[in-house]
């Protein structure tokens, strides 16, 4: 499993973790791109509004999120690109 934390250590960082969960902030720039990385079954909550391009696979998807939107995102190995306007701020809480 990639870590994000440890392929991306300037966009995410570890705010909480115990035996039950892990909560990641992610914070990027217009034009800023992930390596491929892992999360687990996880709540998403968008803390800004963004565009971003998700590489799943042979899959690409673009997408928009407005702030303060929760959403479940199961498990998953990904790539993400910041394709907007508007810096990134997200929080993860990736359940074990």
């Amino acid at each position: 499993m990639s870590d994000p934390t440890r392929t991306d250590p300037e966009l995410y960082s570890v705010v909480f973790e115990n035996d039950r969960v892990r909560v990641l902030e992610y914070r990027d720039a217009p034009g800023a791109c992930t390596h491929p990385h892992d999360h687990p079954d996880s709540v998403m909550v968008t803390l800004s509004a963004f565009r971003r391009r998700l590489t799943v696979g042979e899959r690409v998807v673009e997408f928009d999120k407005p702030a303060h939107e929760i959403s479940w995102l199961p498990g998953q190995t990904h790539i993400g690109e910041n394709i907007g306007a508007a810096p990134t701020h997200v929080v993860f809480v990736e359940l074990k």
